[in-house]
């Protein structure tokens, strides 16, 4: 079947324009970012459609090359850190490109040994890889008749419309998008919230029980545990809004970048062991490949060879040394930069390969739009940082201290490249394997996805600047974009040179994450539901308005599960809740993207608002959500139950 085709890399270019776009904007706005695969993939099979030879294979080609250049904008959680403390003024373009360029290249060609370890030798969910993989495979199997697919696709089709009209409705202000109390606990205070969001809940039906319960844990070490012990005691009169923001924000977010890079450094640990096995792997197929015998190598495991991949990784050090030159001129680093530029690539190599892997576990285990990216950042800026200090000292001369932080931003936003498009490739490599893709093929393809999104970024990135500015900025107005995470990073790396932060944080979630760990492997040696050490740490991170539904969709989809195996046909069940699943991912990607053109159109952040603040959103959105998903499982199990004709 057609694959790498001319009219698949046109088409994939082109919604690359438009996605990338919306994300880097979305992402300054209101510091989320969404996921481009299933939106390239819905928009890829519409398009193809009209072509009589358009092919399964091409779609996955197109959704690749979508997803890749979407995913590298979350760049926009460093790159911008730039300005924000004054050391450029906009964003200069062949620098800034070339920066997002390598680092996304290098991220590819880390992933390709680690297919093989955390693809097809791993067990991992993959929820976004899954859910783009179903939604390729139901298309296709619709268009030839099929009455699975047809009950599929009905399946799709329900959840994903529900998904966006909730979705829409709730920006309407009818009913509420997020809920959030604060109130005292102890002699501090917390909160609960949540956000309505579908999607949520078909990330935790495909994660599964295991990982769902290891978020909730996470989120009541934070919430019931860190931020009531860091907010007291309450000072009379105390806003307990604004003093939960702040211990969480401030103090325990980094706690939970302690216990996430504890896990991620045990989760690096056991699976190198896949990771090497993986290497191992593609020598041989290489070696198979070199002797004249590729064609006894199936088409799924055809990776790009092992020697270009290795050759390509060391020659992208080259022009990364080079832009680290040309960035050093004007401080410190520049009267002697041959030393310092040696052990910076040292540090993009070995980090490269750390975060490359823990990014791909991440993804594996909740997906790709819930990792939390910005979390591996703190962890890579705290890296670049701490070398800095180690030859320059902390503290000293304010101009001098500027252009250290200068340069470890610099440094982050290369290893931050490799990060995003580890957290994506995986994901996009596991719909290929689902859908029988050739991996050298799909290779190609994510560098040519990563090549026009560093094309893209830059422009709109300078083009925001002019108009809007950034908030800290100098000279930033009152309409500046917050950009939360290049905010918070920023300050990461100023703590570290200036010699002020505080490391205590980072130490109790370490402790934590050790704790964890533990409990985790006495689980495992008695055989019982695990405890994985990761999704505790991102339960603990993100705010509990991104986690909350997840553990929820994860108790659903284990409930269902247990009915479909009771069925006449449970595969068949099982993978009609798959894509139950899928669609209210489908759904609310697909209005992120929309919604993401009506901000940047109007210049609002509640475009389709049509009333204020209302008593009775919250209540009509807890009972119309609820509704909603117990009317659509209801009906799924119809559909899973009736017997194919």
């Amino acid at each position: 079947m057609a694959e790498l085709t001319l009219r698949g890399v046109i088409l994939g270019a082109l919604i690359t324009l438009v996605f990338t776009a919306a994300n880097v904007y979305l992402g300054l706005k209101i510091g989320l970012t969404f996921a481009t695969s299933i939106p390239a993939a819905v928009i890829s099979m519409a398009v193809l459609r009209l072509f009589s030879t358009g092919t399964i294979l091409e779609n996955n080609i197109v959704q690749t090359i979508a997803s890749a250049a979407g995913t590298l904008s979350a760049i926009i959680f460093v790159l911008p850190g730039l300005v924000i403390i004054g050391w450029w003024q906009g964003f200069p373009y062949w620098l800034s490109a070339f920066t997002i360029a390598l680092g996304g290249i290098l991220g590819v060609m880390y992933s390709v040994p680690l297919r093989r370890a955390l693809v097809t030798g791993s067990d991992l969910p993959y929820p976004e890889g899954v859910a783009a993989a179903e939604v390729l495979k139901v298309g296709a199997g619709s268009r030839e008749g099929l009455e699975e697919n047809k009950r599929g696709l009905a399946a799709i089709l329900a959840s994903s419309l529900a998904a966006a009209a909730f979705s829409i409705v709730a920006k309407t202000r009818l009913i509420a998008e997020e809920a959030a109390t604060f109130f005292r606990f102890g002699a501090g205070a917390t909160s609960v919230s949540t956000s309505f969001s579908m999607a949520l809940i078909g990330v935790g039906h495909l994660v599964g029980l295991s990982v769902g319960v290891a978020m909730f844990i996470g989120l009541l070490i934070s919430w019931i545990g860190l931020v009531p012990y860091l907010t007291a005691p309450l000072p009379a009169g105390a806003d307990l809004a604004d003093i939960v923001g702040t211990a969480f924000r401030m103090k325990a977010r980094f706690i939970g970048a302690g216990t996430i890079g504890v896990a991620a450094i045990w989760t690096l640990l056991k699976i190198l062991g896949p990771i090497v096995s993986g290497i191992r792997s593609a020598l041989a197929a290489n070696a198979t490949r070199k002797a004249g015998n590729a064609a006894s190598l199936d088409i799924t495991e055809r990776d790009l060879p092992i020697g270009i991949v290795g050759g390509t990784i060391l020659l992208t050090l080259v022009p990364i040394g080079v832009l680290l030159w040309i960035f050093a001129q004007g401080g410190p680093i520049a009267a002697n930069p041959v030393p310092v530029i040696g052990l910076t690539l040292a540090y993009v190599l070995v980090a490269g390969i750390v975060i490359a892997s823990v990014c791909g576990y991440m993804a594996g285990l909740i997906g790709a739009s819930n990792s939390p990216i910005s979390g591996v950042g703190i962890l890579a800026v705290l890296g670049a940082s701490l070398l800095l200090a180690a030859l320059y000292g902390s503290g000293g001369d304010p101009s001098q201290t500027q252009a250290l932080i200068a340069y470890a931003l610099f440094t982050t936003a290369i290893v931050f490249g490799i990060a995003t498009i580890s957290n994506d490739n995986l994901q996009d490599l596991k719909t290929g394997q689902l859908v029988g893709a050739t991996p050298w093929k799909q290779q190609v393809a994510l560098v040519l996805g990563v090549i026009f999104g560093a094309l893209v970024i830059p422009p709109v990135l300078d083009l925001l600047n002019s108009a809007f500015g950034f908030a800290g900025a100098s000279g930033a107005g009152a309409n500046a974009l917050p950009a939360p995470q290049a905010a918070l990073i920023s300050a990461l790396a100023k703590g570290v040179l200036g010699g002020d932060l505080d490391w205590n944080l980072i130490g109790i979630g370490a402790g934590i994450g050790v704790v964890v760990i533990a409990i985790d492997e006495a689980l495992g040696r008695a055989g019982k539901l695990r405890l994985p050490p990761l999704a505790v740490g991102m339960g603990i991170y993100l705010p509990m308005a991104l986690t909350l539904l997840i553990p929820v969709g994860a108790l659903i989809g284990h409930l269902y599960n247990r009915w479909a195996l009771r069925q006449s046909n449970p595969e068949f069940a099982e993978r009609m809740g798959v894509l139950m699943a899928t669609g209210f991912i489908v759904g609310e990607s697909l209005f992120g993207v929309a919604f993401a053109g009506i901000v940047a159109g109007t210049d609002s952040d509640a475009p389709l608002a049509l009333v204020g603040e209302s008593p009775w959103a919250v209540p009509l959105a807890i009972l119309i959500f609820t509704a909603v998903i117990a009317g659509l499982y209801v009906r799924l199990r119809r559909w899973a139950a009736a017997p194919l004709a």
